[in-house]
């Protein structure tokens, strides 16, 4: 299990795997950086709790931003960012970006259940 996480978290991800951005544990270095491991736990939080509470879709946008301002703001200056605000901005946007999918998916379901109702009826005759 472990051989096959450090082989395909990576992956999933698109993660650089940069030690000097990545946290330890005994010694061992994460399977993913220190943002990729705030996005993932901020995707399970978020899928963990939808059902009980989660915000609109426009919170989840917002939620996303501060990864996307850090990032871009690290690239483009001189301004490095530390692995605590790396792993605390990925789990603001792990956390937006499933909740926003979720949302998306949930739309979704609803407007194709009431779409073949509505086809159903049109096309139906009952005797």
């Amino acid at each position: 299990m472990g051989k096959w996480i450090y082989k395909w978290l990576p992956i999933l991800f698109g993660c650089h795997c940069r030690s000097d951005r990545s946290f330890f544990w005994k010694g061992k270095q994460f399977p993913l950086c220190a943002r990729c491991t705030g996005e993932l736990t901020g995707i399970l939080a978020a899928a963990v709790t939808y059902l009980f509470f989660h915000c609109s879709w426009i919170v989840s946008l917002f939620f996303m931003l501060p990864l996307i301002i850090d990032g871009f703001v690290q690239q483009l200056t001189n301004y490095e960012s530390n692995n605590f605000r790396r792993f605390l901005t990925g789990c603001l946007f792990g956390v937006g970006f499933a909740t926003f999918v979720m949302i998306s998916v949930s739309f979704t379901v609803k407007w194709g259940y009431g779409l073949g109702r509505q086809w159903r009826n049109l096309f139906v005759f009952s005797n």
